[in-house]
């Protein structure tokens, strides 16, 4: 299974267990309230034609993964060149050729073919990168990864089987060097 489609697996079923547990609620709110006298089937037909409507608005997996989440998706066959910004988390499956911006995090799935300059805050690349990568966290290189471009984090991971070709500057020194002075910043003092 493609790293893709366990993503969205995931969401789904998480999107399906708030959506049961806001129709539950519902239940028990509906079931608390007073009954009506009179013309009750006229007065309740609405309430219940509401109550149907804003469960199936809960249930809807992309509305209820977008909102709560706020991760955002391109699939297979989504093919981009320009400039691509973004909060949160992105994963793509698809193309892109440009520029890809964000405070967020990137994920290349498997299927993705990416050229581009990255500057965000963490990626994980399953597919393959051609460009240079600019994060402030961690870049993570799975398996079957090929990156071709540098690299400038704050760590580094490279599993067996991935492909890098390119530098790579991790990290930053405890201490920064003592420079010399400059010549022009010396002064001559008489005694």
């Amino acid at each position: 299974m493609s790293v893709f489609k366990k993503y969205i697996s995931n969401n789904e079923e998480e999107a399906g267990n708030n959506a049961s547990n806001n129709n539950s609620s519902q239940s028990t709110d509906k079931d608390s309230r007073p009954a009506v006298k009179g013309n009750a089937p006229s007065k309740s037909e609405p309430a219940k034609s509401a109550a149907s409507s804003s469960a199936a608005s809960a249930s809807s997996p992309s509305s209820k993964v977008a909102a709560t989440h706020g991760r955002n998706v391109l699939s297979s066959d989504v093919e981009i060149k320009g400039k691509v910004k973004f909060a949160n988390d992105l994963v793509v499956d698809g193309l892109i050729e440009g520029e890809i911006i964000s405070d967020g995090s990137l994920t290349v799935g498997e299927n993705a073919r990416i050229k581009a300059e990255i500057n965000t805050r963490s990626v994980v690349i399953y597919g393959k990168v051609h460009g240079n990568i600019n994060v402030t966290d961690r870049v993570d290189l799975r398996a079957n990864a090929e990156l071709v471009g540098d690299i400038k984090a704050g760590t580094l991971s490279i599993e067996a089987g991935a492909i890098f070709v390119g530098k790579s500057i991790v990290g930053a020194p405890s201490s920064l060097p003592v420079s010399k002075a400059k010549s022009s910043d010396k002064k001559l003092v008489k005694v």
